[in-house]
């Protein structure tokens, strides 16, 4: 039996880090799905976002940023590469002059990925296209678990009498039946709003929402284990706007919210979804206008590898 030829990243001792393909991690870049256990999408989409915007341009500077990632994970011993076939396959192309259609083209490309059985990882783009993405998981596994991290909960009814924006995901994902509700959680909410129902309401459908003012000065890695045990085997999708940290770490976002979680904190919920069922995550909400020393984006990189290691297959050493 022939063994696999595994996907590497491009080494920084064979091509300086400031050379080399402009992909997730100097990875190979395909179009081709078959054989593929990961991939790496972008989707410069951002005609949904209702403040700053900037979103679209994302998905090219994460790649830039993500030059200096090795591939071995020194904390957690995650060895990614040595188990699964990852390559870095592309951007949507979406419809810029039209959200609705850019919609239905996102739904259908992961239809697509889905299918060939890979797992996505999103380059975002802002945080409408997580309904997208819900609606293609759906037709794959059924309705999904889901971990949630933002500043937002993203359960408006309309964004100027608009039903899909970037602050209407999760609410349409209740109503179309894309998500086990109870195994739904939120971390990092925070903010002003318009009233109590903005976080109620998530409550009332059965989500776990978790403040931010519930995860202040302390570690989430007891939370995690909730979550897991939450969640149990069943299908999850990680949805993380990078809005959720706070604007010290993440600046360059489009609806900044003061007083977030910190960087370990992200590393802590990502890291405590190893061993959850996880058939997908994305990373959203980077605007690099306003990230002008790259540090957003430079974040962003590093927690979709650490997405990277937390999925089923991901060989220890």
């Amino acid at each position: 039996m022939t063994e696999r030829l595994l996907n590497q990243p491009l080494s920084g001792n064979e091509m300086p880090r400031f050379g080399g393909p402009a992909s997730f991690m100097r990875l190979p870049q395909s179009q081709d799905l078959v054989g593929l256990d990961v991939g790496f999408i972008g989707v410069p989409f951002d005609i949904g976002t209702s403040n700053r915007p900037g979103a679209r341009l994302a998905p090219r500077q994460i790649r830039d940023e993500s030059r200096m990632l090795r591939p071995y994970n020194m904390a957690t011993r995650a060895a990614p590469f040595d188990s699964l076939q990852i390559a870095d396959i592309g951007d949507v192309a979406i419809n810029t002059f039209n959200l609705s259609k850019s919609i239905d083209i996102i739904e259908q490309h992961y239809q697509q990925v889905l299918a060939a059985g890979v797992t996505p990882l999103t380059m975002g783009g802002d945080h409408t296209i997580a309904l997208p993405i819900l609606r293609a998981m759906k037709q794959k596994y059924g309705p999904v678990a889901l971990v949630h991290v933002d500043a937002h909960a993203d359960i408006n009814e309309h964004m100027f009498g608009e039903r899909i924006a970037h602050g209407t995901p999760f609410r349409r994902a209740v109503e179309e039946g894309l998500l086990q509700c109870d195994k739904v959680v939120q971390i990092g909410l925070r903010g002003t709003g318009y009233a109590a129902d903005d976080f109620d309401w998530p409550r009332q459908q059965g989500f776990l929402v978790v403040t931010a003012e519930e995860c202040w000065g302390k570690s989430l890695q007891s939370l995690m284990a909730q979550v897991r045990a939450r969640i149990g085997t069943q299908p999850v999708y990680l949805s993380f706007d990078i809005d959720g940290i706070d604007p010290a770490y993440a600046p360059g976002t489009g609806t900044v919210e003061i007083a977030g979680l910190t960087v370990p904190q992200a590393l802590e919920i990502i890291r405590g979804c190893a061993g959850l069922n996880l058939v997908g995550a994305d990373l959203v909400e980077v605007s690099p206008p306003y990230d002008p020393s790259g540090n957003t984006a430079l974040l962003a990189a590093n927690l979709l590898f650490e997405m990277l290691c937390v999925l089923p297959g991901v060989a220890r050493r």
